[in-house]
């Protein structure tokens, strides 16, 4: 779902600065709304679990899509899909993302620690390598969206502040312990109203608990579709994610989006888009010298897979206060 996100800021900057060219979105259906704001922007669903499963479901969505006139492919993900679809598209450019795989072995390794590339940018080159210029140093952004009666009605409109939180991630290890989340929610709730997003029955057990613990938090999981997601992120002050898929919806809307990472990097080319470095918040990286230990998070070595636990409640709290003052 992140991958997905970090694409619409990349798009809305294509389409603006090459308004001739029209583009199909080749994703899951359930990623469509992520591109419900970009004017000449088609999404293709591909049914990759039923009629476009395996190499005969990809060679019949080929079909589909050449019916389509395509000029040419941006490959934006380079997996095992995309590249038996390259083999059907012979003749037309085909245009493939350069993931830097190498130089993330490297980071996560301990050869080097630097900022690569991000994925942003590396969309954008792929853009820029079929013959357009893709420049995302001044991005533009929508406006809030109007919120309807039934997310107002759950979430309660008064005269606080909202920021949403996000506490989990696909690891634990890139997670934030959830005793000092908790701590986290209940000092903001005491002067903002607190929006909780997740999803899956386990989760929403938990944020529930929050909902009722403390005053002014408001659980949303479970309760609205990815539309009304959209909406009522569009509407916050500001987005506290881990490195997660919330923290990409935010940052494409153009919400102030404060991250804490575990065992993962913002280096790796990752953080949320067009957010001030110092909006991420790392472990102490003297107790942990080992990391990152993960591109994705779901590789660390003993005694690490809390290391989000080294940043403070109180820095978490004061971070997103400096920003809402």
């Amino acid at each position: 779902m992140g991958d997905v996100a970090m694409l619409v800021p990349v798009l809305r900057a294509f389409i603006q600065q090459n308004p001739e060219v029209k583009i199909t979105v080749l994703t899951r259906d359930f990623f469509k709304p992520f591109f419900r704001d970009l004017p000449k922007v088609v999404v293709f669903a591909a049914d990759v679990k039923g009629k476009h499963k395996g190499v005969l479901g990809l060679y019949k969505l080929s079909k589909e899509l050449k019916k389509l006139k395509i000029d040419a492919v941006a490959d934006l993900h380079n997996v095992v899909r995309s590249n038996i679809l390259k083999y059907f598209f012979l003749g037309t450019p085909f245009l493939q993302l350069n993931k830097g795989r190498q130089e993330k072995r490297d980071l996560i390794s301990g050869k080097v620690f630097n900022q690569l590339k991000t994925t942003h940018q590396r969309y954008a080159d792929v853009f820029e390598a079929l013959g357009y210029k893709v420049d995302l140093r001044h991005p533009e952004f929508p406006k809030a969206s109007q919120l309807s009666h039934a997310i107002e009605s759950i979430v309660k409109k008064d005269f606080r502040k909202w920021i949403g939180v996000a506490p989990f991630a696909a690891h634990e290890s890139k997670m934030y312990p959830l005793n000092l989340m908790e701590q986290v929610i209940e000092s903001l709730s005491k002067n903002y109203k607190i929006i909780l997003f997740g999803g899956g029955d386990k989760e929403v057990k938990i944020l529930n608990d929050f909902e009722a613990k403390y005053e002014h938090v408001c659980n949303v999981a479970g309760k609205i579709t990815l539309d009304e997601e959209l909406d009522l992120i569009s509407n916050l002050s500001v987005m506290l994610s881990m490195d997660s898929g919330n923290a990409h919806l935010a940052a494409m809307l153009g919400i102030k989006t404060i991250t804490i990472w575990g065992v993962t990097h913002p280096y790796a080319g990752f953080a949320p888009f067009n957010q001030p470095e110092d909006y991420t918040l790392l472990p102490d990286r003297y107790q942990f010298p080992k990391t990152p230990t993960s591109v994705y998070g779901n590789k660390y070595p003993e005694g690490y897979k809390t290391v989000a636990g080294s940043i403070l409640p109180e820095i978490v709290v004061n971070k997103i206060k400096s920003i809402l003052k």
